[in-house]
């Protein structure tokens, strides 16, 4: 899959518009309406793509991790399967779950190794393009999950928008659809979501420092 953003933009995938998704739609719809095997035959045609999003946030793994991308697309399976039959609006909408799935995942993972190593086994991720600045080149798991918290109480919305940029890997459309937002509007949040983890993690400032006064209102254009 290729973003339908211009180069400039930041990486992400949406669906092209001639890309067949019938059968999984239609297959979204029938786990929609009580049908859990429905779920079953609907995971091999996702699977490439849960495989893709989970490689790329286990791209700066040290060597001897217990978590591979097999490993994680196999846990992001177990919770999804939990909500089989949840009111699934498209395809879109089941990966933006899929991507809050995968950052759950990768945190419990986290808390667990470093309560395992007494602190001494952090998880760090790629930065890479989605939420590049000069410094620092990767970060801290459990670190970015508290700056997303805190950024959450300031602006739900701008926590989505995150999990679906970097930890599903959602373009501008895809995004912008499962929010029921303008693409202008993810744009605007996703630079000011950016900025405010990036000032976060980076400077060390505290996580609750608030973001272009993000309590203003802000009508989606």
């Amino acid at each position: 899959m290729r973003s339908s953003d211009s180069s400039h933009q930041e990486s992400g995938t949406d669906l092209p518009a001639d890309r067949p998704t019938d059968q999984v739609t239609r297959l979204l719809g029938e786990c929609s309406a009580g049908d859990r095997a429905a779920f079953d035959r609907l995971i091999p045609l996702v699977y490439d793509d849960l495989h893709s999003i989970a490689h790329r946030r286990l791209l700066s793994e040290r060597a001897g991790h217990t978590l591979d991308t097999t490993a994680l697309v196999h846990e992001a399976y177990l919770h999804l399967v939990d909500q089989a039959t949840a009111t699934w609006q498209d395809r879109a909408h089941f990966f933006a779950v899929a991507a809050k799935v995968i950052r759950q995942v990768l945190t419990d993972y986290a808390r667990a190794r470093a309560a395992q190593k007494r602190g001494g086994g952090a998880v760090h991720v790629p930065l890479r393009e989605e939420l590049a600045g000069h410094e620092p080149a990767t970060i801290e798991l459990l670190a970015l999950d508290e700056a997303l918290r805190a950024l959450a109480r300031h602006d739900p919305r701008l926590e989505r928008i995150v999990e679906c940029r970097f930890f599903g890997g959602m373009g501008i459309r895809d995004t912008a659809a499962v929010l029921a937002v303008s693409e202008r509007t993810v744009e605007r949040d996703w630079a000011r979501a950016k900025a405010y983890l990036y000032r976060s993690l980076a400077d060390q400032e505290p996580p609750g420092a608030p973001v272009d006064d993000p309590s203003r209102t802000r009508p989606d254009t």
